[in-house]
């Protein structure tokens, strides 16, 4: 199947059946600006005939794709302050909506963000929320981005070497070359290694083990990660995040 040029918008569009076929990406417009000439490379549309191809296959593939750029529609690329990273999306039913770690509202919080709240909680205080959804951090300006945007279901890392690294490494060069004063939050051997991407002479590096249960305990938990994230941001002039998560109904 051919691959259609990528259609550019600035928002996600009110009605989308969630098809594959749909995976035109709408991205915020500071976004397209720093990221327009990815679109049109050819590993791009190898994404796109992949996705499509796992459609026509009759695969489940998560989040839906008008989800897919939520991390970067939610959070612009001038109001980022925090970068967290995550590998790939949840692969379980009605687990991804775009934001890495994050789950929608009235789903159960995975355990490596049980993990990541207890560190919270543990940090700053912050008392164990009932939802995992991280919206709300996306809106002050944390990019909750995984380095895969899709996945197919029950099936971990089954995308990743379908080109999405290339998209989001770009996205990372350009909030280091282009921004100052940014935390990037890098956890786990996977997400260390995008370090190499970024400058540490302009931006703030935390690295530890993933908030797994099979790592926490080995770095994690007491990696005080938000108070230093949020210490950096005042000390360069910008607001600090409200890491609370708000119950919400």
């Amino acid at each position: 199947m051919q691959s259609e040029k990528p259609t550019l918008s600035t928002a996600i569009p009110a009605k989308t059946d969630g098809d594959l076929t749909s995976i035109n990406p709408t991205i915020d417009l500071s976004w397209k600006k720093e990221l327009k000439s990815e679109f049109e490379k050819p590993y791009f549309h190898e994404i796109k005939k992949y996705l499509l191809d796992e459609k026509s296959q009759g695969k489940l593939v998560y989040p839906p794709s008008k989800l897919i750029f939520s991390a970067f529609n939610t959070t612009p690329f001038e109001e980022v302050k925090v970068v967290i990273l995550g590998q790939d999306p949840y692969h379980g039913s009605g687990q991804a909506h775009g934001l890495s770690f994050s789950v929608p509202d009235n789903v159960p919080t995975p355990p490596s963000l049980v993990n990541i709240f207890k560190e919270l909680n543990s940090d700053l205080e912050i008392p164990l929320p009932a939802s995992g959804n991280l919206l709300g951090w996306a809106k002050q300006g944390v990019l909750l981005l995984n380095a895969m945007l899709s996945v197919r279901a029950n099936s971990p890392a089954s995308h990743r070497s379908i080109g999405w690294e290339q998209f989001t490494n770009a996205a990372i060069k350009a909030l280091s070359e282009n921004r100052s004063g940014l935390v990037f939050m890098l956890w786990g051997k996977f997400a260390k290694e995008k370090a190499e991407l970024i400058n540490p002479e302009k931006h703030l590096i935390l690295k530890s083990t993933h908030p797994s249960p099979f790592s926490a305990n080995y770095g994690f938990f007491g990696c005080k990660h938000f108070s230093k994230a949020n210490k950096y941001l005042q000390e360069h002039g910008t607001d600090p995040i409200e890491w609370k998560v708000e119950d919400r109904k």
